[in-house]
């Protein structure tokens, strides 16, 4: 069960990694072909503006944050639509 506001903070720290496997500095000793796969992942990676930009047009797919009731219906709903499938 990922809530719209996980979703967002994962495509978040995946960039995150990805920036930190191309900088020598932040991570040493990774292989070379890793680095530029990293980079090359990044090349048309969304950034923050692309990120707040789908969290409007989509927040049932990501939300940069949940106020905290509307995460607690969100687990209840959740919960409810896995019971029903099983």
């Amino acid at each position: 069960m990922t809530l719209p506001d996980e979703r967002y903070r994962a495509v978040m720290a995946a960039k995150e990694l990805l920036v930190d496997l191309t900088d020598p500095k932040a991570i040493p000793r990774i292989p070379q072909m890793i680095r530029l796969r990293a980079g090359h992942c990044l090349r048309h990676f969304p950034n923050e503006w692309d990120m707040d930009l789908a969290s409007r047009l989509a927040p049932e797919v990501f939300v940069k944050r949940m106020e905290d009731v509307t995460r607690m219906f969100k687990q209840y709903e959740q919960s409810k639509a896995e019971k029903n499938e099983n």
